[in-house]
């Protein structure tokens, strides 16, 4: 997409030990006309109207997967970092390690909210190492619910997280997909 590799060259700050910050577009501060944009590509890349919701992990992909949803005229549906007294009933549990955080959550669904009858769209900002989006496979493999594919904002290609989940056969679209990165400058894939 060329809007969003454009808005990541000229806002995007490239950190030691591949991180890339776009927080002030994507998720800290949302530019929300980008994200309109997202939303309409998402909805392009993903022409289905089997979907029933769309699957997201909380924080930074609720924003996106909320205004892609828009075009589904889907819910969406978040899986939590942590339990609070606001989740009643029965969970689907899933870990998943943090690349940027470098840390573990045991992120957790409402069985209410997802079940065998959905058909599940996946979007979230990053695609590193997978581990968040294979977190949210877990969650939709246990509900019994079908896949319908896995969008994702920006992709570290250099990194495993994307061959993964291709290799499960799962229909993986990412709007940029980062080449390389050296601790000043990125590339992005053709």
């Amino acid at each position: 997409m060329k809007l969003l590799k454009e808005r990541i060259l000229k806002d995007g700050v490239v950190k030691p030990g591949n991180v890339l910050k776009v927080d002030s577009f994507l998720n800290h501060q949302m530019d929300i006309d980008l994200i309109n944009e997202i939303g309409k590509e998402f909805r392009r890349l993903f022409p289905s109207d089997k979907i029933t919701k769309i699957l997201t992990i909380e924080a930074s992909g609720i924003g996106i997967a909320c205004i892609a949803a828009q075009y589904f005229h889907v819910p969406v549906v978040f899986a939590k970092k942590a339990q609070s007294i606001n989740i009643d009933g029965e969970v689907y549990h899933s870990k998943v390690e943090s690349f940027t955080h470098k840390r573990t959550y045991d992120v957790i669904l409402s069985k209410k909210f997802l079940g065998p009858e959905d058909r599940v769209l996946i979007i979230d900002d990053f695609l590193a190492n997978g581990c968040a989006l294979l977190g949210l496979i877990s969650l939709v493999n246990d509900a019994g619910a079908a896949i319908e594919g896995a969008g994702i904002v920006i992709e570290k290609g250099f990194q495993s997280g994307g061959q993964k989940i291709r290799d499960l056969g799962i229909h993986l679209e990412s709007l940029a997909i980062v080449d390389s990165m050296t601790d000043t400058s990125l590339t992005f894939a053709e």
